[in-house]
Order: C-alpha cells, then sequence, then structure tokens
C-alpha cells in the first residue's frame, strides 16, 4: 500500500507552472516513477483537501550530461500536472508563492 507522502514528491515551482495555477488551476507535481493517475488524484485529494478534475502524466528521461572526461546521466522522473474542479479550493502552498 503506497502513502499519499510516497507518491507527490515535491512540488514543481517554474514560471510556466506558476501561470498554470493563476489562469487555469492547474497544479504541477513530480510523483513516484511507478504511481498511476488514479494514485495521483487520490494522493491531491488528501493531502490538500481540493476535488480533482483531472491528471495528465509525463515522463522524463535523464540527460546525458558530461564533466570533463566523466560522463553520466541526470535522474529520470515523472511530472503531473493536476487540474482541479471549479468549484474546489485552491491549495494553500501555492497560494503563498503568488
Amino acid at each position: 500500500m503506497k502513502f499519499a507522502q510516497d507518491i507527490i514528491i515535491t512540488p514543481v515551482i517554474t514560471e510556466n507552472s506558476m501561470d498554470l495555477v493563476r489562469n487555469q488551476k492547474k497544479y504541477t507535481f513530480k510523483v513516484a516513477k511507478d504511481a498511476n493517475k488514479i494514485e495521483i488524484k487520490k494522493a491531491v485529494e488528501e493531502l490538500f483537501k481540493v476535488k480533482v478534475a483531472s491528471v495528465n502524466v509525463m515522463n522524463y528521461d535523464g540527460k546525458h550530461k558530461r564533466m570533463g572526461y566523466t560522463s553520466g546521466t541526470t535522474a529520470s522522473f515523472k511530472k503531473a500536472i493536476v487540474t482541479l474542479t471549479e468549484d474546489s479550493k485552491t491549495i494553500e502552498f501555492f497560494d503563498s508563492l503568488m
């Protein structure tokens, strides 16, 4: 059994994600790689006490980086964009950032 804190790893704070919050009530999170849309929806509703309309998920591969003779890859991750319903309240954490 997965806990909500294990599924939602961290919020993504960028200019683009903050514009989505202001204009469309879409919130962006880094999530666990093995989490699916249903688990992400339940985790957001449980943690933030909001109503979720839809969840979009994107998988990112690690990029190849090189520093001198050493080469490697950055970590891969999964990102979820969560859309809230019109009658749902906002997530307070993001309100303090605007």
